[in-house]
């Protein structure tokens, strides 16, 4: 009850608290309940006037409660905080006997005097260390387990944890999946952008898996070079580690998107029903970055967002992505915008943030452009997050989930995991053009080219000066044959004489 929590002083006492004296008192106040105090509480629910009288002789009223701050020592919420003193006999033995009549009836109250006592004492026990972790983890983090339902985390019930891909993960991809389902439920989208390395792929075949024991129907856009990354585990290939979970999602290229007809990994592209599918998987997401409009054709971004995000079923879409943003923060923009169907406000509803979603990237497009143009000394990581607005930070933490190699080491148990292989440093290799005398070097042939004017082959120019290009050209072809021609023995100038005439 609020009333026992208040024993240890309430967010009101802050001076008394930063003198650190609690634990002395408290331990000063058990010893004083124990050898002189009895405390009764009100049982029945119905409310009691609130009282005390000292010493027989005088009455305090109102109390509504025995801290501080209900008593008059410290400030509290409420806006006054009158208490009246009464000391006239009278007055005083009328307190006296409602006090008696209430004290001795059973049936009102019961006696807490061992609670209090132990509600005391445990100020001042010695606690584990582990102990003291948990309840900092605990004040720390309890507003955001009070916003964790059941309704967005992993059903147990459906077996996922006993699945084959399941089982085949790390600990540290085992909280990503959580995390990603977690997110996909409140948010209907999350973009996975683990270094490379890190099993994005396994992660996401777990999601895969979790939705299908729930009867959801999947679809994993992929790009053609990488589609073999997914058909083998929804296939009876001797290569299935996961055969016995038999897999049952859809597979096609990013480049299907763009296809009214024809076959791609044995599937009827005019046959496929793009808008029922209850997730979409997309490997290398950052293919679709770009959402431009172009006027003469629908592109493959508009046509995932209306054929698959927006028409038929509600669908989720986890991306894929190892590169989610470079310079350009609408590129990020525009993925999530798969996640909430083009419109913001549906992610913004459910988000901590003062403005809208375009507004969040073009605050951050602004101040990374600022940082690009910092000197490079003071270019650094901290200047950037320094400047980035909080609501960016809310945005990315919703629905994302990126970490390095150095985040799962130094967070997480890699004794199954083994060390990660150590990159090595790039060797830099000169080798010459070849190993003839005298043979011309990379330089010497590049001088050479730089000599060379080709500006008949640009075509971006403008046809006259193309044509007075062309002429002058072939005016130096000529001079240059004819001068060859005369160089050259007496029997062949005829022949030389006659070709530079026709050119």
């Amino acid at each position: 009850m609020s009333r026992d929590a208040a024993l240890y002083g309430t967010e009101f006492e802050i001076r008394l608290r930063n003198k650190l004296t609690q634990r002395a008192i408290a331990r000063e106040c058990a010893e004083w309940v124990r050898q002189k105090v009895t405390f009764r509480s009100n049982r029945t629910g119905a409310p009691m006037q609130s009282f005390a009288v000292v010493d027989d002789t005088a009455a305090y009223a109102p109390l509504q409660g025995f801290t501080t701050a209900d008593l008059g020592y410290e400030r509290g919420p409420a806006v006054s905080n009158m208490v009246h003193k009464i000391d006239d006999a009278p007055f005083t033995q009328q307190y006296m006997q409602l006090f008696d009549q209430i004290w001795h009836n059973p049936d009102q109250l019961d006696d807490v005097t061992e609670v209090v006592r132990d509600h005391i004492a445990s100020v001042y026990a010695e606690n584990s260390p582990q102990r003291v972790y948990f309840l900092i983890l605990y004040n720390l983090f309890n507003e955001f387990l009070d916003d964790i339902s059941e309704d967005v985390l992993p059903n147990d019930l459906t077996g996922y944890q006993d699945t084959e891909v399941w089982k085949a993960l790390y600990n540290f991809q085992k909280d990503a999946a959580t995390g990603v389902i977690n997110k996909l439920e409140t948010y209907n989208g999350c973009i996975l952008a683990d270094s490379v390395g890190l099993g994005k792929t396994f992660t996401a075949l777990a999601v895969i898996k979790y939705y299908e024991l729930r009867n959801k129907t999947m679809l994993v856009l992929a790009p053609k070079k990488l589609a073999d990354n997914w058909t083998n585990y929804n296939s009876n290939y001797t290569t299935n580690i996961f055969a016995k979970d038999r897999f049952n999602y859809d597979v096609l290229a990013h480049t299907d998107l763009s296809r009214d007809r024809g076959e791609s990994l044995g599937k009827r592209l005019d046959l496929i029903n793009w808008g029922n599918y209850d997730l979409v998987v997309i490997d290398e997401s950052h293919n679709f970055r770009n959402a431009d409009y172009v006027q003469e054709r629908e592109t493959r971004y508009q046509r995932l967002m209306r054929k698959v995000i927006r028409e038929g079923v509600k669908t989720k879409v986890l991306m894929l992505s190892a590169t989610p943003v470079n310079n350009r923060f609408n590129d990020l923009r525009n993925q999530l915008a798969l996640a909430y169907e083009g419109d913001s406000t549906q992610l913004a509803a459910k988000l901590n943030i003062q403005t809208s979603i375009e507004e969040v990237f073009r605050q951050a497009q602004r101040v990374f452009n600022e940082w690009s143009d910092l000197p490079p000394e003071d270019r650094t990581t901290d200047a950037i997050l320094a400047r980035l607005d909080f609501d960016f930070f809310e945005l990315l933490d919703a629905v994302t989930i990126a970490r390095s190699r150095k985040h799962i080491q130094a967070f997480y148990d890699t004794a199954d995991i083994g060390a990660f292989p150590e990159r090595l440093k790039p060797a830099s290799l000169r080798p010459p053009l070849t190993d003839l005398t005298g043979a011309p070097t990379f330089n010497e042939i590049f001088d050479q080219l730089q000599l060379l004017t080709l500006a008949v082959y640009t075509l971006w120019r403008t046809s006259s000066r193309v044509a007075a290009t062309s002429t002058n050209s072939c005016t130096e072809l000529a001079r240059d044959r004819t001068t060859w021609a005369a160089r050259q023995p007496t029997s062949a100038q005829p022949a030389a004489s006659k070709a530079s005439a026709s050119s």
